[in-house]
């Protein structure tokens, strides 16, 4: 499957420097930042600096050092927000994909959310 990135997506421009943000980590594969719209308490975006779409997309294309980065950047971040499961009370992880998934923002991106309770994941489909 072919994966179209769009260049004018806000996290690119945000990754150009051409969007300002409140930077949480950054790596040299890696950018974290607390997003705009807070859902929870902590509620942080990781995204790659390589331009891809989905999850699923890094997973397939994504240099090793790359996905690597990726999820030690997520691992540090919990950390210093403390919301790991072994010191803190856990975390959520988002990454919406496609029109199914909700995604708005055609830049793969995981959503941390903590400090609170989260519910439950989904609604029983009826």
């Amino acid at each position: 499957m072919a994966y179209a990135y769009d260049d004018q997506n806000i996290f690119a421009k945000i990754l150009r420097g051409e969007i300002p943000n409140k930077t949480v980590l950054e790596t040299e594969h890696t950018l974290a930042f607390e997003d705009i719209r807070p859902q929870a308490p902590v509620h942080v975006l990781v995204i790659p600096k390589g331009p891809y779409v989905t999850y699923d997309h890094f997973a397939e294309t994504a240099s090793d050092a790359e996905i690597v980065d990726f999820n030690r950047a997520v691992a540090a971040i919990c950390r210093q927000m403390d919301v790991t499961a072994d010191v803190g009370e856990g975390a959520r992880f988002i990454s919406n994909a496609g029109e199914h998934g909700v995604q708005e923002v055609p830049h793969f991106h995981l959503h941390i959310l903590g400090g609170r309770w989260m519910g439950r994941m989904v609604a029983k489909a009826e």
